[in-house]
């Protein structure tokens, strides 16, 4: 059995994933029930709804959101750019997705409630973890033990019993400006399919304001004030509504929800405690700006369940576990150096910043050069594992590094396949290369010679149009190998190295069937 600490998305998501891999969960949070206020992490990207696809979920969450193709940026009146989103192939989901995270919740909660393998225990709040060879010792505050073969702990940002339990650190720091929240409903034609940023407006001047579009005709403001900023006051005297009003007009609305909050930035210094693994928000909190965390904790989770449901059917061996610390606190440091420089630029540190900041945004009105510095904030997008012990590197395909803004990588070992339609000859339900990918480690070939004990699955058998092979890049003498999570493992152009770049990926161990999954 395994145990996930945590009813929040990232802890659903791999109570979802884990079961898809046919082993037993069972679910523990402290609080006594889903407590469904506010829209809380509202921005899903692409590639995260085609995890969530993977375990029914996904479609159900973009047909209930509210899709944006374009992230615009003003300073003051004046737009100076807008961003688009790439797709090397042909995904059905849209670049990002607008639900509020109470609504993910409750399609994830159905998803696990048509699920016998998961069990949910609300009101168990984890105390203990005592880890031996054989497996995990948790502790409740029901004064009952339960015993797991291996935990992914995703206990939020305020996990600190489950890191103390585990002897993580987390070390970073807390900004000093805080964010005004509030859901609003009401009707701004134009604004309903894209993101809105603005530095130094007239109704917020020195700071900044972000609006994004959510279902029912509702609207997240976030507003960033000073860190002596009080709400009650605010509304007591009047002068919340005259800040909605600045941004929205004489047009009616409806307050559904407003909050403060002030956001930190931490990583923990281990994601591999022995048996344990620590995702999404116990793991590392990042500032909003990008809507990283959620989407990076999904992942999370994503990489933890694929890696442990190999490890506990005993088809690659325990080091495979170290590979998610690896990754994931890489795509974790990541995350923070981008989050980081956008915080800078937002909330300048220093005169010098200062300065810096208020030249580049004057410059940025006219100077193409200047425009490529203004930082709002760059989106979430998958980490890429070219670094990875698990990547088989190829010299032809180097990585030229983080992409340009709203662009992704080129397919490569390390990177995220893109996605395209398929046919798999006798499975009618499988219709894209992602779905193919996530059954287990998968082997792709032009029309090279088979690959022994492997089962290989020709690129003009998939997609007799170019689609496919555009999509990649690939050519006919080449094996491409991806890994569980739809990642590249390995291009390659000698059938003899297939089976050793599938071992490399399983942590050493030798495939021993023609189908790995």
């Amino acid at each position: 059995m395994i145990a996930v600490i945590g009813a929040g998305p990232v802890g659903q998501t791999a109570a979802l994933l884990l079961a898809r891999w046919g082993l037993p969960v069972v679910v523990l949070d402290g609080r006594p029930g889903r407590d469904a206020v506010g829209s809380k992490a509202i921005c899903q990207q692409r590639d995260v709804l085609d995890v969530w696809d993977s375990v029914g979920v996904g479609r159900a969450v973009a047909d209930r959101g509210v899709t944006w193709t374009m992230a615009r940026t003003f300073h003051r009146d004046r737009e100076l750019f807008s961003v688009g989103f790439a797709d090397r192939g042909r995904s059905v989901f849209p670049p990002f997705v607008n639900v509020s995270q109470c609504e993910t919740e409750t399609l994830l909660d159905a998803a696990i409630a048509d699920q016998p393998l998961i069990d949910v225990r609300w009101g168990h709040r984890v105390t203990g973890l005592d880890q031996d060879d054989d497996g995990v010792t948790l502790t409740t505050g029901t004064g009952q033990d339960l015993r797991a073969d291996y935990v992914v702990a995703a206990p939020g940002a305020r996990g600190d019993v489950v890191r103390r339990e585990l002897g993580v650190t987390f070390d970073g720091e807390s900004f000093d400006d805080c964010f005004l929240i509030c859901d609003l409903r009401t009707d701004l034609p134009g604004w309903e399919t894209e993101r809105r940023f603005y530095f130094d407006p007239v109704w917020n001047p020195g700071r900044q304001v972000l609006i994004h579009p959510c279902p029912d005709s509702t609207y997240r403001i976030d507003w960033q004030v000073p860190p002596d900023f009080d709400l009650d006051a605010e509304e007591a005297s009047g002068g919340l509504d005259r800040r909605v009003r600045q941004v929205i007009g004489d047009r009616p609305y409806e307050l559904v929800w407003r909050s403060v909050y002030r956001f930190s930035s931490r990583v923990a210094d281990r994601m591999r405690i022995g048996r344990v693994l620590l995702a999404g928000d116990g793991a590392h909190l990042v500032s909003p700006f990008g809507a990283r965390g959620l989407n990076s904790g999904v992942l999370d989770a994503e990489n933890a369940a694929w890696k442990i449901a190999y490890v506990a059917r005993d088809t690659a061996p325990d080091g495979l576990l170290d590979s998610y610390h690896d990754e994931r606190h890489a795509a974790a440091l990541e995350n923070l150096e981008v989050t980081g420089a956008t915080m800078r630029f937002l909330v300048p540190g220093t005169d010098t910043e200062a300065r810096h900041r208020r030249e580049i945004l004057r410059r940025a009105v006219t100077d193409p050069a200047a425009r490529a510095q203004v930082d709002s904030g760059r989106l979430a997008e998958p980490f890429w594992y070219v670094d990875s012990p698990l990547t088989t590197p190829d010299e032809r395909r180097p990585f030229p590094g983080r992409p340009t803004r709203g662009d992704v990588p080129v397919p490569a070992p390390g990177i995220l396949v893109p996605d395209c339609p398929v046919t798999v000859p006798g499975r009618p339900d499988v219709t894209r290369l992602r779905q193919l990918a996530r059954e287990g480690v998968t082997v792709l070939r032009g029309t090279a010679t088979d690959v022994p004990d492997v089962e290989a699955y020709r690129f003009d058998v998939l997609d007799p149009t170019p689609t496919l092979r555009e999509a990649l890049g690939a050519r006919d003498d080449e094996y491409w190998v991806l890994r569980p999570d739809a990642h590249v493992a390995a291009v390659l152009t000698r059938a003899g190295d297939v089976a050793p770049a599938i071992a490399r990926l399983l942590g050493g161990r030798r495939p021993v069937s023609r189908r790995f999954g």
